[in-house]
């Protein structure tokens, strides 16, 4: 009989592509049955799935008794967290609780989080205002205190964020593109992250080395790039001229809403230092890979029409 495999986000991005990735995979759709958590079961998405053989179920994340349907009789689950839902750490912090406590008392046997690392203690102080980090590691610390088998996928930086921040050169400029940032181009790193398509990937990873990768980090990017080799390589795909450029950290927030300005600009800064893993390596996580992560080119040429579209 197939163990249940229950993915929370199951149409968002991550556990979107984690729901395909095991339909994909000859070895996991037999092994395992999905069942996919969204709020709302009759959107398109929804539907999609369901006519894939995914049971969907609609689960409300406030409590361990609302959220218990959702792991019930599941060997596995794949949890994602959204702090920009909320703005609030407290509630990010509270819904993973609990569906760590529900887990938990249904006898779930592994749970795969998408995890960041705590920016604070990293950064020794410095860089205390990045909350969607610090309170996913929070939840992180949660699950290895639990009992219940971790592993942890940490997303890197979605390159779709580059599709707002990259900005055509309005027309009384010279033609091509500019990306504003307030770090050194030639020292900032990202690790960079096709989210909808990679996920997947990182997590089947984490699926197929369970239990020897338990308690483990498994850091999702393809490659770390400097923004200037970032911008080049953009510039390249598109065959248009593209420039990074340093702007200090107040013109860099006027560009924000106010509410995620402070959070954002520190989110920049780490890409200096301590870097975004805090320096570590990605080569033990690629190893674990049975299909190669999108690159960045990759990425520009697929979506390049959006770039070439903008007004600005």
């Amino acid at each position: 009989m197939s163990k249940i495999i229950t993915v929370f986000g199951a149409t968002g991005n991550q556990g979107g592509s984690v729901v395909e990735a095991i339909l994909a995979d000859p070895a996991l759709s037999k092994e395992f049955k999905i069942r996919g958590i969204t709020r709302d079961v009759n959107k398109p998405k929804a539907k999609a799935l369901a006519a894939k053989g995914v049971e969907l179920v609609s689960a409300d994340m406030s409590s361990s008794s609302s959220v218990a349907p959702a792991v019930q009789g599941a060997h596995t689950v794949f949890l994602v967290t959204n702090f920009w839902e909320s703005m609030s750490s407290d509630t990010e912090i509270s819904q993973g609780k609990a569906v760590v406590d529900a887990s938990k008392a249904a006898g779930v046997q592994h749970i795969i989080f998408s995890s960041l690392i705590n920016a604070s203690e990293a950064s020794s102080g410095r860089l205390p205002n990045i909350s969607h980090f610090d309170g996913k590691a929070r939840i992180e610390e949660y699950i290895r205190s639990s009992g219940v088998p971790g592993t942890f996928v940490l997303p890197g930086m979605f390159m779709s964020g580059f599709e707002t921040m990259i900005r055509k050169n309005p027309p009384n400029e010279p033609a091509g593109y500019t990306l504003a940032l307030p770090v050194e181009p030639s020292k900032a790193k990202a690790p960079l992250f096709d989210a909808a398509e990679d996920t997947g990937k990182f997590v089947k990873a984490a699926i197929k080395n369970f239990p020897s990768q338990a308690g483990s980090r498994i850091l999702a990017a393809s490659d770390y790039y400097t923004i200037d080799q970032l911008i080049s390589e953009f510039s390249e795909v598109m065959g248009k001229p593209a420039h990074a450029v340093q702007i200090d950290d107040d013109k860099f927030k006027s560009f924000l809403s106010p509410v995620a300005a402070q959070e954002l600009l520190e989110n920049m800064k780490l890409l200096e230092d301590p870097g975004y893993y805090a320096g570590e390596s990605l080569a033990g996580s690629l190893a674990l890979l049975e299909e190669k992560p999108t690159t960045w080119k990759e990425f520009v040429e697929k979506n390049k029409e959006k770039w070439s579209n903008f007004d600005h």
